[in-house]
């Protein structure tokens, strides 16, 4: 449970001041792990920005495999090698059936900014030991970790989701590790990060071959 930590509140302002400010992201994440008895293994070139603007593209052994694109709360998702489309859905849903993890935009853009599930107004906070707190906000659960000398998010819980950073560099970490219960257990490896880059309003539309055959989430989702 810890012992009371009078100074939660600067400790946690200090740990979210960069990724807090964090409008959009451009990335590309090396993809591990496993979303139910699925292995999971390729890459992610991921652009998002604020409010819900967000454009993931799946590549494996040099080849596409998926593209995911949407704004506000509706997105679009290719199936390249299938030619299979979801059209005018939730993107935390088209997410949450290609990964076992739901997560919005906003949250992923937070994930990878480093932010944990998001920046909120802490509440109550503790320590462990001189390198861990902890700090309860509206987001969930944000562990602080101290690095270089400073605070930094160094995890987040929210319900079943788990957010965990490693391999710090210049303040930033460089794999996030996303895990929810026994569904899901994967590590993203962060290079080529560029924070608050402007980003083509385009790359969030999906070109979608007139051939294309329908599909649902909840297809995606049984489909593995």
């Amino acid at each position: 449970s810890g012992f009371p930590f009078a100074g939660f509140t600067a400790a946690y302002e200090e740990a979210v001041q960069e990724c807090r400010s964090a409008r959009s992201v451009l990335a590309e994440l090396g993809l591990s792990g496993r979303a139910g008895d699925t292995r999971l293994r390729g890459r992610i070139n991921a652009g998002i920005s604020t409010p819900a603007n967000i454009r993931l593209e799946g590549v494996a052994f040099g080849r596409p495999i998926f593209i995911l694109a949407g704004r506000d709360r509706s997105a679009t998702l290719l199936l390249v090698r299938e030619d299979r489309v979801v059209r005018d859905a939730p993107p935390e849903s088209i997410v949450e059936a290609l990964t076992g993890v739901a997560l919005t935009p906003a949250e992923l853009l937070a994930a990878v900014a480093g932010c944990g599930l998001g920046a909120g107004t802490p509440s109550n906070g503790r320590t462990f030991n001189e390198e861990w707190a902890a700090v309860d906000a509206e987001s969930g659960v944000t562990y602080l970790r101290r690095v270089d000398g400073g605070w930094r998010v160094g995890a987040a819980v929210r319900g079943n989701v788990q957010v965990l950073y490693a391999d710090f560099a210049s303040g930033l970490p460089s794999t996030v590790h996303v895990r929810t219960g026994s569904v899901a257990d994967i590590t993203l490896r962060v290079s080529q990060l560029e924070i608050n880059t402007t980003i083509d309003e385009k790359a969030f539309d999906v070109d979608v071959p007139p051939d294309a055959l329908p599909l649902t989430v909840e297809e995606l989702r049984r489909a593995g």
